[in-house]
């Protein structure tokens, strides 16, 4: 089979085709640094993770990239609240993403290039867009004009026939809710003292700083250039935030972006949205204070596919660390007879079965529920097939097995320990 992706773009699932023959780009929005990652965060940042992984066993030469939003103006507010800096406020919070994605074994780079590093870039693309007619200044500010793009809106699917005919601005970095801003958006804030302290700088278009809406543009163009193959990100980011990446980026090369999108779903904690006013947002600290591993966390969040709603409860947690220890404790056993199997030639041989069958479910839109439970029918299929007498020699065959269930691990990255 060939690997199929649900494309949001098209709203259809297709072959994946890359735009170099053998060689991924893929950016995967990484997080806002003013607070902590929550588990529904995790869940975007795994899915993502098992896309890369997959890739790469797939054969592909994978490039990421995914980034950390430092400045922003919720970061600015929160810094000032607490009375610290903006580094002072984003520094343990890069640290703390950082040892937890790792703890999660997601695959990472040494260090997630930061918004504020790609300053110059920002301006860049900024300049080039007011040259051609994009983006303008107002006070000070720097405004993209959605209307001067044609097909803006497209991979929401917008109804541009509701936009209003009176000019209005966005200044705001980000709106709270699943809602559209029918007007400008901003790309550049003019420094003002009140509001930015000493968060700002000085650049070719004045004293101010990146916007939230050009700042993964400046960092993928920088470090990807203008085309790649897979962005992806959460379903919310389907409100604002990725249409204007487009317009940002193929305003200025008038070719397509990025050829596939994919979104992951939200996270519910018993039936209910998480948020802050609820009280429900929940931490992976905390689920290893009750005694969960970071790999039953990681199959937790994982267990349902990533385009469907996962409700976070006690249950699904329960049963996730039993599905990853009866699984290791299979695993074990067939280790346990694979070391009683002569040494042979053959001793790098995989279990086709197997490996077909995690790929097939794999192949169809990163199936993963699914591919998991065929590799357990597999497990307990083996073991009924034994004590039938069905699989002579038994130590080789469970060799085999072992040699493949340590391929899907790469991928999976719970089974072994």
């Amino acid at each position: 089979m060939t690997l199929r992706l649900r494309n949001t773009l098209t709203r259809e699932k297709e072959p994946f085709r890359t735009l170099k023959a053998g060689q991924v780009k893929l950016f995967t929005c990484g997080p806002s640094t003013y607070r902590p990652p929550h588990l529904g965060n995790y869940r975007t940042f795994l899915y993502e993770d098992v896309l890369h992984r997959y890739l790469e066993l797939s054969g592909y030469r994978v490039q990421r990239l995914m980034n950390q939003t430092d400045v922003e103006d919720k970061a600015i507010a929160e810094a000032a609240e607490k009375g610290v800096s903006l580094e002072e406020l984003t520094r343990p919070v890069e640290e703390r993403f950082i040892r937890e994605a790792r703890l999660l074994d997601m695959v990472m780079p040494e260090r997630p290039p930061k918004s504020s590093e790609a300053v110059d870039q920002a301006v860049r693309l900024i300049q080039d867009l007011m040259e051609k007619g994009y983006a303008y200044r107002h006070e000070g500010d720097v405004f993209f004009d959605p209307l001067k793009f044609e097909g803006f809106g497209k991979l929401f699917g917008l109804d541009m026939s509701r936009w209003p005919k009176k000019r209005r601005r966005f200044r705001r970095d980000t709106y709270s809710g699943r809602r559209w801003n029918l007007g400008d958006f901003i790309l550049w804030h003019r420094y003002r003292e009140k509001r930015d302290g000493a968060v700002y700088w000085d650049t070719d278009i004045g004293r101010g700083r990146p916007a939230w809406n050009i700042q993964d543009p400046a960092i993928i163009t920088r470090d990807l250039g203008y085309r790649i193959d897979i962005a992806c990100g959460g379903v919310d980011n389907l409100y604002r935030h990725h249409d204007y990446t487009i317009a940002v980026i193929e305003a200025l090369t008038a070719r397509t972006f990025s050829r596939f999108w994919l979104h992951g779903e939200h996270v519910l904690v018993d039936g209910a949205k998480m948020s802050k006013s609820k009280g429900n947002i929940v931490y992976l600290s905390e689920l290893l204070d009750q005694g969960y591993e970071p790999a039953h966390v990681r199959f937790c969040l994982l267990a349902r596919h990533y385009r469907e709603t996962l409700n976070l409860t006690s249950r699904l947690l329960r049963w996730s660390r039993e599905q990853v220890e009866g699984a290791r404790e299979k695993i074990g056993e067939l280790e346990e007879e694979a070391r009683k199997a002569p040494s042979r030639k053959e001793d790098d041989e995989r279990d086709d079965t197997l490996l077909q069958s995690f790929r097939e479910r794999m192949d169809d839109d990163l199936d993963l529920p699914g591919a998991w439970e065929a590799l357990v029918h597999r497990l307990r299929s083996m073991t009924h097939e034994r004590r039938e007498g069905r699989i002579e020699p038994f130590e080789a065959e469970a060799g085999r097995v072992v040699r493949s269930l340590e391929e899907i691990d790469q991928v999976l990255g719970v089974l072994f320990a």
